[in-house]
Order: structure tokens, then C-alpha cells, then sequence
């Protein structure tokens, strides 16, 4: 149903399984509390906070690639009324949401769909879809803190998986170290903090790489639609990291 709900531009996947937790969701004027009833949509009445939702007009999906600004936050709305990713990408034909966030202070590769399941399966940490960030760090980043970021850093929420860390430069004038790090997790500002364990802040962060797709020839501030071959590849993506969930619960103690 949650799917349903998506689909039909609601809310994200995650957001409408929890209108229905909430119990703010009826199917054929019956509350429903469980996420995961099936329900045919040109027969059930299904209504949020009563209202009833077209499920026979749901929106086609779009997949975009946005090169988010600093400045702007990865939500469709705002209470402090500071400018969101929707702001920055306009009109379009369907409802999207963002695939995860970035924080305001950060920038780059940001997802937006309206595919729920899609969006789901991107960002659980179960699936370890990798991302990558590209660091400038104050000051240099020696050996010692390298391994460190690439073994497990312990922050506040308990030990981070092992990363990969590439050296890319360092200069000279500012004192930063520019490093590329790429994680399979998704905890909040993760890689700020991670340098900041390691004595090494974070003076400005860019998300250059989500899965298979790489942030090239996008300028800030504008966005394109994925290709074909790069929503192909994510999804193969997905099969594998499912498979190899499969294989892991399989194997005896």
C-alpha cells in the first residue's frame, strides 16, 4: 500500500508507511495501522487523513541528478523558510523527494524520484550502497590518519565501517589536504565527523559519487534526468548488494 501511496505522489515510500503506522490511512473506510496490505487500486477506496487518493493517476517516475548548492537544504519544505532542493529544481510534471541528504553546508551529487522502492533500497544501510564525498580538510592528512578513516573511526553513535580513502593532493597556500573518501553507511554528517575524529575538519565537502552514477559536467545548481544506462546500472547495483545479503545469511556459523 505504501507503495501504492508513493507512487501516487503522497509522500516517499518510508513517509507513507508511516501515515499508516500513524493510523491516518483507511482502506474502503477501515483504518489500517500495518504497512504492506495489498490493495487493488481501480477497486479500494483508499484516503489519507480523509481525503481520498487517486491510486488509478499515479505519476509517472522521474529520476533526476541534481548538483545541490551550498546554501540549500534536502527537503521539499523548509519551517525556517530556507531555500530546498524543489526550489532549486522547479516545476515538474510529478512530486520527487530526495534520495538521503546533504547537509546545507555541503554540496554535490543528490538524488530526487518518485520511486519509493527505488529510494528505499538506495539509501538502507543493509544494501551499503556506496557513496563518495570529496574532502578538503584542514591541515595534512598523514598515514596515521588515513589508516584510521579507512579501519573505523569510534564516534559518539559507536565504530564506523571501513572506508576507502584516496589521496588526491594537498596544497600548499591553504594547508588542506584534499582526500576522496567513500562510505557505505549513511549516519548524519557522517564524514564531518569522521574527520573531525581524526584532527583533520572538514573546510568543504562535495558528494562527487552515489553508486555507479558520478558527478561530472553538472554545474551547481542544476540537475538532469538520469539516463536509461544509469538507472540500469543501479539497479544492478541493488541485485548484487541483494545477493550478496542472500549469501551472507546463508553461510553456517
Amino acid at each position: 500500500m505504501q507503495k501504492a501511496l508513493a507512487a501516487a505522489g503522497v509522500a516517499s515510500r518510508r513517509a507513507c508507511a508511516e501515515l499508516i503506522k500513524q493510523g491516518r490511512v483507511a482502506v474502503n473506510h477501515q483504518v489500517v495501522t500495518e504497512p504492506g496490505q495489498l490493495i487493488d487500486p481501480t477497486h479500494d477506496v483508499v484516503t489519507v487523513d480523509g481525503e481520498r487518493i487517486a491510486l488509478e493517476n499515479a505519476q509517472p517516475f522521474l529520476y533526476l541528478m541534481l548538483n545541490k548548492p551550498v546554501g540549500v537544504v534536502s527537503t521539499v519544505q523548509d519551517p525556517r523558510g530556507r531555500p530546498t532542493v524543489l526550489d532549486v529544481v522547479g516545476p515538474l510534471p510529478a512530486r520527487v523527494y530526495p534520495v538521503g541528504r546533504l547537509d546545507i553546508n555541503s554540496s554535490g551529487l543528490l538524488l530526487l524520484t518518485n520511486d519509493g522502492d527505488l529510494a528505499y533500497k538506495l539509501t538502507h544501510p543493509r544494501f551499503e550502497i556506496p557513496k563518495t564525498y570529496r574532502v578538503v580538510a584542514k591541515g595534512f592528512v598523514g598515514p596515521q590518519a588515513a589508516r584510521s578513516l579507512a579501519e573505523g573511526v569510534v564516534l559518539e553513535d559507536g565504530l564506523t565501517a571501513p572506508a576507502e580513502v584516496r589521496f588526491v593532493d594537498y596544497d600548499k597556500g591553504t594547508q588542506s589536504t584534499i582526500l576522496d573518501i567513500t562510505i557505505r553507511e549513511g549516519r548524519n554528517r557522517q564524514v564531518r565527523r569522521m574527520m573531525e575524529a581524526v584532527g583533520h575538519p572538514v573546510r568543504q565537502l562535495t558528494r562527487i559519487g552515489f553508486g555507479n552514477l558520478r558527478l561530472k559536467g553538472l554545474a551547481p545548481g542544476t540537475w538532469r534526468k538520469l539516463r536509461p544506462d544509469e538507472l540500469a546500472a543501479l539497479r544492478t547495483l541493488i541485485e548484487q548488494q541483494q545477493k550478496l545479503l542472500l549469501t551472507h545469511k546463508q553461510r553456517p556459523l
